[in-house]
């Protein structure tokens, strides 16, 4: 049975509260209140800004919450924008346990989306965002009303860049995501197309500081389901076979098409799966879009939520 709870700032242990509140670098970039759930136990970190229509930003790794600031900024005016930070990542609890695998990841998203009494949710995911985000959509159809995917995948493929292959060498890919950090660093300059600001170095790479804080970033990596045997298999099969429910669903496909990692191969099967979705590719854009083309992310996606309310 799953235990959860909102939590006061009195009931959050006091390492984690300091660790959120140590922002330096990115303050100015990331001034939102910290919120935080217990879900079977463990603290889960969240923004909550705004009123109104619900929109529930999951991000991807090695990223978290603060990869969805200026879409919060600017849209929380007129929404009620959440975004939370998967256990291991941002400011969540980092357990050294097998607590990473999708199915997990999934679970806890349930959870949270239920104890908030989330409806008529506007999914916004990117990366291991798509898998997360819609395999909660597919458990909780009625809860969720419309997406905007970028950059991201929530069925099966084979395909995996040589980089990201290299990182899941038993051993040797640990060592480099963990000790050197090699994964993380890595992103800040091939997840780009554009040099990120020194702000946006320091937030995006601000949680990720030692070798147990980046038990997520390696877990995630190693939980890339290639194979039937593989633990997280079944779980993303549940997920792709749970696209067909929103096949009418408005949903408007951003996508960077110079990303190497969810390429424009992924994009095209969404088009696929969703042959009315709004479509909005971006050709100078990479992997990281919401920094490679923030205005236009934004643009197009508040006139796709205007149009669709």
């Amino acid at each position: 049975m799953t235990s959860v709870r909102i939590l006061t700032p009195d009931e959050v242990p006091d390492g984690l509260t300091a660790r959120a509140a140590n922002r330096e670098g990115f303050q100015a970039e990331y001034p939102f209140d910290s919120h935080w759930i217990q879900i079977n136990g463990r603290h889960i970190h969240y923004i909550d800004e705004g009123q109104g229509p619900v929109l529930l930003m999951v991000h991807g790794n090695p990223t978290w919450s603060f990869a969805w600031r200026g879409l919060i900024r600017n849209l929380a005016s007129d929404y009620r924008v959440i975004a939370i930070d998967h256990l291991g990542c941002g400011f969540s609890e980092k357990p050294q346990a097998d607590e990473y695998a999708l199915e997990a990841h999934i679970g806890r998203l349930v959870s949270f989306v239920q104890e908030l009494d989330l409806n008529q949710v506007t999914l916004f995911a990117h990366d291991w965002g798509g898998a997360i985000g819609m395999g909660c959509a597919g458990r909780l159809p009625d809860r969720f009303h419309r997406f905007v995917l970028m950059n991201t995948a929530a069925f099966r493929s084979r395909s995996i860049p040589l980089r990201i292959a290299a990182c899941r060498v038993p051993l040797f890919g640990t060592l480099g995501m963990r000790a050197l950090n090699l994964f993380s660093v890595a992103a800040l300059r091939m997840a780009s197309e554009q040099p990120l600001s020194s702000a946006a170095r320091n937030g995006l790479i601000a949680p990720y500081n030692s070798w147990a804080n980046r038990i997520a970033v390696n877990e995630f990596v190693h939980d890339i389901p290639l194979f039937q045997a593989h633990r997280s298999y079944a779980t993303l099969k549940a997920v792709e076979y749970g696209l067909e429910q929103f096949r009418d669903s408005p949903m408007l496909l951003v996508w960077g098409m110079k990303d190497w990692c969810f390429s424009p191969e992924f994009y095209d099967e969404f088009c696929e799966r969703f042959p009315d979705a709004e479509r909005h590719p971006i050709a100078d854009a990479g992997h990281y879009v919401f920094e490679d083309a923030h205005d236009e992310l934004l643009t197009t996606a508040r006139t796709f939520l205007q149009r669709t309310a």
